[in-house]
């Protein structure tokens, strides 16, 4: 007997096979309505804080630069917990690791409300951090959820295409809501403060409530030690990398830092190997359609994080510099907008390219775009027009990575390891990022002293810039050109309920 026909024949079969693949769907897209809001929420909060900076400086009583702390300090905490927290939701189950993590942004959230001091604030701003780790997990749940059917990487991707709307679209509305939010509650930071910290914990509710949850594999192990050296690796070198555009390239114990941190994957490596249920599965890492994804993050992630406020004060810049377009804080937002408006485009292109022609190549095509809108930058800068043009093919691209590069790593990872392989693309583009923003601090401060008015930077520092950004993507579409033809395609459906009563005889008459 046959082993995908049952007693009713190959046309009963079929009917079951059909009858588990409408069932997948229909379970992702009531999947989808409910973590849509969740990204709606993880965008406000992105978008929310940016347009308080100012009067939250003022509000703390401190400098315009111990604001950057409080960034890095969040980008520290996601770089080194989003990778234990996907590991452990692909052993006890992603909807509970997601409700974990969205208590502890929301207690944050609300401690951002009532600190008052640097350092309260420091550490509430640090801990709502954990909301990074909420896109990981939830492309692991959709893929889990699809992986039955045969169509888990088909639905991931148009998914990760709506939660990326959902992001930029919350990311707008926070933006442009906050600051008349503050101005009409007559300018009162901690009531302003208090509309996110309502939002996400709503959202709890709505992941309690209406988000399934996936089937973990069983008999899974934390390694602890793994992930010991694995966060002291990552402390290092992003530790050494906000060293870096805080103290300036002078400071030498900054190398040391970044140097010891490097070093530290290698006994990290070793240990990995040796483990038979690692934190990080090298063998996985190592694989052709695994390494470039990873290695994509990390190059995107220079100009996904690190770009943004170089192309804000060049827009700000006056023109009597020579260079720079002069606008207001207001007309900076549309420019931002529209950035934005792109990226959300980009998101939902991606998967009817993919389907028109391979993921593969709409990776690449992505990268490209990025690739292109920066390089665009070099001979075309010095109008308003110019700069929107480059932004919005950028934006395109950048657009489509964000919930590609998460999706692709899930289809490329083993069953188990879904959410890890999700979250390690966050990490590598948060590495990419923290080393943007610090060579571009560097690079920009440096050639401070060249411009006509004061506390601009030279258009020779910003041209360094948007050429590292776009060397960046440039080659992360090579990398993409060696991954296999037909990764990240549907698998064949995965049958995860009871086996058929098979006779052994007559199906392995050798015993083979």
């Amino acid at each position: 007997m046959a082993r995908d026909s049952t007693t009713t024949g190959g046309a009963s079969a079929t009917g079951w096979r059909t009858s588990i693949r409408g069932s997948a769907a229909g379970i992702t897209a009531g999947l989808i309505g409910w973590l849509f809001l969740v990204e709606i929420t993880s965008g406000v909060l992105q978008g929310y804080y940016v347009p308080l900076i100012p009067d939250l400086v003022e509000h703390l009583g401190i400098h315009d630069a111990d604001f950057n702390w409080f960034e890095a300090a969040q980008l520290l905490l996601s770089a080194l917990v989003v990778p234990i927290l996907a590991k452990l939701g692909d052993m006890f189950g992603h909807k509970r690791v997601l409700l974990v993590s969205t208590v502890l942004t929301a207690g944050a959230s609300w401690w951002l409300v009532v600190a008052g001091d640097f350092w309260s604030f420091l550490a509430a701003w640090a801990l709502q951090g954990f909301y990074v780790v909420w896109l990981p997990l939830e492309i692991a749940l959709i893929f889990e959820r699809g992986r039955r059917s045969g169509t888990g990487a088909s639905q991931t991707r148009r998914a990760a295409g709506l939660l990326v709307v959902a992001l930029e679209a919350g990311a707008i509305i926070g933006a442009l809501s906050s600051g008349r939010i503050l101005t009409a509650l007559g300018g009162d930071i901690p009531l302003t403060m208090m509309l996110p910290a309502v939002a996400v914990t709503l959202v709890f509710f709505a992941i309690l409530f209406g988000v399934p949850e996936s089937e973990p594999l069983p008999g899974r192990t934390l390694d602890f030690a793994g992930f010991v050296l694995l966060s002291l690796a990552l402390l290092l070198i992003t530790s050494g990398l906000t060293f870096l555009r805080l103290n300036g390239p002078q400071t030498w114990w900054v190398w040391g830092l970044i140097a010891i941190g490097v070093l530290a994957f290698l006994p990290f490596g070793r240990h990995e190997l040796r483990q038979p249920d690692p934190a990080i599965d090298l063998r996985v890492l190592r694989q052709p359609n695994m390494w470039p994804v990873q290695l994509t993050a990390g190059l995107i992630g220079i100009s996904l994080l690190g770009a943004q406020a170089p192309l804000s004060t060049y827009a700000g810049t006056p023109r009597e510099n020579g260079y720079g377009l002069g606008l207001d804080a207001g007309d900076i937002s549309t420019l931002i907008g529209a950035y934005l408006i792109s990226m959300i485009v980009g998101a939902l292109l991606f998967p009817l390219v993919s389907r028109w022609a391979t993921p593969r190549i709409a990776l690449i095509v992505a990268a490209s775009l990025v690739a292109v809108g920066y390089l665009l930058f070099l001979p075309f800068h010095l109008e308003t027009w110019q700069v929107f043009l480059n932004m919005a093919i950028a934006g395109l691209g950048s657009g489509a990575l964000v919930g590609a590069m998460p999706a692709a790593a899930a289809a490329a990872a083993p069953r188990g390891q879904t959410g890890v392989a999700s979250a390690l693309t966050n990490t590598t583009k948060t590495i990419g990022g923290s080393f943007a923003s610090a060579v571009f601090g560097v690079v920009l401060f440096a050639g401070a002293a060249q411009a006509v008015t004061a506390g601009a930077s030279s258009l020779s520092g910003y041209l360094t810039v948007w050429a590292i950004c776009g060397a960046g993507a440039l080659v992360a579409a090579v990398l993409l050109c060696f991954v296999p033809k037909l990764a990240f395609a549907d698998a064949a459906p995965v049958d995860t309920g009871p086996e058929p009563r098979i006779d052994p005889a007559a199906e392995h008459p050798t015993g083979h």
